[in-house]
Order: C-alpha cells, then sequence, then structure tokens
C-alpha cells in the first residue's frame, strides 16, 4: 500500500504564510476531496506536493511510503509515481504531445518501454475521450480549448500511471458532456488501479461522476472540518460560511 503523508506542514510564498500545520494522510484506494473559500490554499497544497519550487517549507514534512521528500525535485515525484493535474495547463510550442509522453514514460520505464504498446494506447484514449487524433502531434496544449486542455491531462494521467494522482480544479471550463467524460475517465483509472486522489473542486457536479471516501474544507491554510460525501451537498446547501464560520481548529 502506497501513503502519501503531510504532517504539520506549513509553507510560504513571497514571505506570505499560505499554508499553516496541515497535516492529511491519503492512502492507496482513498479518494479525498479538498473544498473551501478562494484563497484558502487548496492549489497551493497541491503544487507544494508535487515540488513546485516557488514555495517554500518552512516547516513539517511531505513523505511518501515512509521517506521524506520535501527537498525530492519535481522529475523524481514524477518517476516514483506523483501526478498533478493542474487547473491552468501551460501551452509548450515546439514540443509534441506525442514527444512530451514518450520522453515521460520512457523516463518513468527504462527500458521496459515498448513503443508499439504506447502507440495503441494513446490511440486507444484519445478515443475514448474523444479528443481530435491530430491533438497528439501538435505542440503541448498549443491552441487548445480549456476543456481540451483538461482532456490532455487526463490522457497523460493514463498514459503515466500515477500511485498518486492531484487534481487542482479539473472540473473548470469543462461543459457539462465535458465534465461527465473527464469525470467517467478518472473514475475508470481509479477502478483499475486505485491510486491515491486528491482532488481540489469548487463544485458538488464533479462528485457526481468522481466519489469521494473523504471530503475536506480548507480555511486559512488548514482543515477545520471533514465527512464523507453528504458534507459536498451541505455546502451546496448552507455554504462555508453557516459551515465553518469563524472555526480555525
Amino acid at each position: 500500500m502506497n501513503i502519501l503523508n503531510i504532517d504539520n506542514l506549513t509553507v510560504k510564498v513571497a514571505g506570505k504564510t499560505i499554508l499553516k500545520d496541515f497535516s492529511l494522510e491519503i492512502k492507496s484506494g482513498e479518494i479525498h476531496a479538498i473544498m473551501g473559500p478562494n484563497g484558502t490554499g487548496k492549489s497551493t497544497l497541491t503544487k507544494v506536493i508535487m515540488g513546485d519550487p516557488n514555495y517554500e517549507i518552512v516547516k513539517g514534512t511531505i513523505s511518501y511510503n515512509g521517506k521524506v521528500i520535501n527537498d525530492m525535485p519535481v522529475n523524481e515525484r514524477a518517476k516514483i509515481g506523483i501526478f498533478l493535474g493542474m487547473q491552468m495547463p501551460m501551452a509548450i510550442e515546439g514540443v509534441t504531445n506525442a514527444d512530451f509522453l514518450r520522453s515521460a514514460l520512457r523516463a518513468k520505464e527504462g527500458n521496459k518501454f515498448k513503443l508499439l504498446p504506447f502507440i495503441r494506447e494513446v490511440d486507444e484514449l484519445t478515443k475514448k475521450l474523444h479528443m481530435d487524433p491530430d491533438m497528439i502531434h501538435r505542440g503541448i496544449n498549443d491552441g487548445f480549448s480549456g476543456g481540451e486542455r483538461k482532456k490532455n491531462e487526463i490522457l497523460q494521467m493514463n498514459i503515466l500511471k500515477p500511485d498518486v494522482v492531484l487534481l487542482d480544479e479539473i472540473d473548470s471550463g469543462l461543459d457539462v458532456d465535458s465534465l461527465k467524460l473527464v469525470g467517467q475517465a478518472i473514475m475508470d483509472y481509479y477502478k483499475d488501479r486505485k491510486p491515491a486522489i486528491l482532488l481540489v473542486t469548487h463544485y458538488q457536479r464533479l462528485l457526481d461522476y468522481i466519489k469521494p471516501d473523504f471530503i475536506h474544507i480548507m480555511k486559512d491554510g488548514k482543515i477545520v472540518l471533514s465527512g464523507d460525501k453528504t458534507l459536498a451537498l451541505k455546502i451546496e446547501e448552507e455554504g462555508y460560511d453557516k459551515l465553518v464560520g469563524d472555526n480555525n481548529e
């Protein structure tokens, strides 16, 4: 069993404290949803777990299977099986999706990498995600719509097969049909691989397709309330202020 453990983590960016004594443990096969008002540190959490060097860990640890990875660079975290699907994936001209995926998978698998199975899987996934087949030969996210970029993130996840999946507002910018498609693709991956999943979302609608085991509300850089999937419905009905108010515990 793979375990991602975050223990009393305090994080700053540009001198401002964003996460404060944040703690959370996620095991293989668990889906955790992080919700909360804007500016509470939700996206920061995913970036720090992935190793974004713009963030300073002031205290606390991030450990994976018992090994502290605070100082591990992004590429090494990817190699050990951590993946981040970003809220606003950037476009990179001159590097095609196919080249990027092939290089990333070869770096992870080494001599085990096989080209023909890779090509077949990419072809199957583009069809499943209703992506234009030509997109795989274009620059990474170059000219892609918001929805196409999110589908591309899910394509990458399926190819790289991470054990820890971080999804930062993967539902933003998706229409109803694309949301259903992406949500079902994530759940198909979950059923097949049983990864640990941490997803950040503002909306209950994503949770109609991705069924979390735990929902956590963040405020002021830490978790102030946790519950099961019914907590999302309470948020929808009552709002954050009524549920957590001035609770800083």
